[in-house]
């Protein structure tokens, strides 16, 4: 839309829950978190990592999840191969907020165009996962690995302590993590670094 609020269009259709979203440093693609729906089990249906590479693509929600899963309610007419694929299936219920392109240069080189994801973490899994940042890597505008980056915030005894929330580089380089269950933010450097004098 214009920045009056006019000419409203849809750009992409078929997305649940998206929280985080950035845009690809070279391409200028979009690439958005999104949430599986609630009540098809444990392992069902994945989170996804979504690009939009024209307006209009359609994303499958509510007929179809991940990677070709028809919805057991709406999705028995529907064929989901003519929905847009996700980049990447993310894991089952991790809640997958906030999301950023690494851009900064104080990580090493590789580090540059890798995507951060924060996972808020399964509320109703019997098996929680999630709570942690997870980074995904990229060959091109392809997602070809999704990977731990920090994690620690599910204790051995089972409760979790943090959760969270979004990802932000800082001008230096760092990463910051928000955790709106611990009431923090944290600052994840390379090398040792101090954070810069305030």
């Amino acid at each position: 839309m214009k920045p009056d609020g006019s000419d409203l269009e849809i750009y992409a259709h078929g997305v649940r829950n998206t929280v985080g979203f950035d845009w690809h440093p070279e391409t200028g693609d979009l690439w958005f978190t999104d949430n599986g729906r609630d009540r098809m089990g444990d392992d069902l249906p994945p989170d996804e990592l979504n690009v939009v590479t024209e307006p209009g693509q359609h994303f499958g929600y509510p007929y179809c999840h991940g990677d070709g899963i028809p919805d057991p309610e709406l999705g028995e007419r529907k064929e989901c191969a003519r929905y847009r694929e996700p980049a990447i299936e993310l894991g089952p219920h991790v809640a997958a907020l906030g999301m950023r392109f690494y851009t900064g240069e104080m990580f090493p080189a590789d580090y540059r165009g890798r995507i951060f994801i924060a996972e808020h973490g399964s509320w109703n899994r019997s098996t929680p996962i999630g709570y942690r940042v997870m980074q995904v890597r990229l060959e091109g505008n392809r997602a070809v690995a999704y990977e731990p980056f920090a994690e620690g915030w599910f204790g051995d005894d089972g409760e979790a302590w943090g959760r969270p929330v979004d990802v932000l580089a800082m001008p230096d380089g760092a990463l910051v993590v928000s955790d709106d269950k611990a009431g923090a933010v944290y600052r994840i450097a390379y090398g040792g670094r101090a954070p810069p004098a305030v």
